[in-house]
């Protein structure tokens, strides 16, 4: 089950640095996950998640393997790029793609870097990406409603139900709203989902600072972080050269390197779990003596469907799951002293599993 998030950004943001420090890591990474840089922008990286190593250390498995979530470094916007300018239909395919965006913003001032507007306000780059977004989905949901009339005409349930939906999104747009402050009914949602318009994917506003306000953020950052609160967007201080920097140090050195900078973790961290949050994402394991496995599902997923993310048989076949909680895994001293505490519980098709739960699923083959 990948999930897929585009770094986007105006140019000179310090994007690419960012994603150049987000492969990096995950190359040195590869020795415990399988890593593999699937074109020269896209890359994998591991969900950090501390629960997975006591796991494994209670159970004394063999191999860890995290969760992965898959970066896209995509090309500079520029102003206009919703008309062709720059990569202009293709920065906007790109985004299409994924799942969610990560909006490198430039939060700071260095006169060697231009900035390609001449001046740093990340407020208003962050409004210039957005006004571009806007304008391409309205301009791809005209062209839908006109392609949808003569289905509509002749009763079609689908085309009927998308035009509704279109509509309500060109409403939004029109006020100057992205397409994700619509509210969608569950019955309406994959079908929204199906429409891939670019503003209604979530964002997360990457701040981009100074290494000497990474620990502290500053004027710039605050007040990118307040318009995405007023948003409903997610925002994370970063700081590209500091990241870039401890991608190259081994684990110890770049503990020791944080520490002189006052930071308690790398910002990639933070940035990673940010957008796993921001996807609705949540992790369950599978723990054993051979591995130690985190697996993606989306909150709310049921254990049948979380089952079919190991195995397509694993949900058809589905009997239970036997179920025990990280808390109780972990003060039982592993799977057989949650066993005799009667801490394990066998959960049903309906079970919606819960964020940490340790399963082991029985199925027919």
């Amino acid at each position: 089950m990948g999930f897929k998030t585009g770094i986007v950004g105006l140019p000179n943001v310090g994007k690419s640095t960012l994603f150049n420090a987000l492969t990096r890591t995950a190359a040195a990474q590869a020795a415990n996950f399988p890593f593999c840089t699937i074109e020269p922008n896209v890359g994998e990286v591991a969900v950090p998640d501390a629960r997975l190593d006591t796991l494994a250390r209670i159970a004394g498995s063999k191999a860890i393997i995290p969760a992965r979530m898959t970066f896209v470094d995509i090309a500079g916007l520029v102003k206009g790029a919703s008309k062709g300018e720059g990569l202009g239909n293709q920065f906007l395919a790109n985004i299409r793609e994924c799942d969610a965006i990560a909006h490198v913003l430039r939060c700071f001032e260095d006169d060697d870097v231009t900035h390609v507007e001449g001046r740093v306000n990340p407020v208003e780059d962050a409004a210039t990406i957005e006004t571009e977004l806007m304008i391409a989905d309205m301009e791809s949901i005209e062209k839908r409603l006109q392609n949808l009339t003569r289905k509509v005409r002749g009763g079609d349930k689908e085309a009927v139900q998308q035009e509704r939906l279109l509509k309500a999104a060109l409403a939004a747009l029109e006020e100057g709203r992205p397409a994700r402050t619509v509210e969608v009914d569950d019955e309406d949602r994959k079908a929204w989902d199906m429409l891939q318009l670019l503003t209604s994917k979530p964002i997360l506003c990457v701040c981009n600072v100074s290494e000497e306000e990474a620990a502290t953020g500053n004027d710039h950052s605050r007040a990118v972080e307040k318009m995405a609160a007023e948003q409903g967007a997610a925002a994370v201080v970063i700081s590209a050269k500091i990241e870039e920097e401890i991608s190259q140090l081994d684990r110890e050195e770049a503990e020791v390197f944080l520490e002189e900078l006052g930071l308690k973790e790398a910002g990639l961290d933070r940035m990673i779990r940010a957008g796993y949050e921001l996807l609705g994402l949540q992790t369950y394991f599978t723990i054993g003596p051979k591995e130690a496995r985190a697996w993606t599902i989306a909150k709310g997923t049921l254990a049948p469907q979380a089952a079919g993310v190991i195995h397509g048989d694993f949900e058809r076949g589905f009997i239970r799951a036997e179920t025990i909680g990280y808390e109780d895994f972990v003060a039982c001293g592993g799977e057989q002293g949650a066993k005799d505490a009667g801490k394990m519980r066998a959960e049903g098709k309906g079970y919606a599993v819960k964020d940490g739960d340790v399963l082991h699923f029985l199925f027919n083959a």
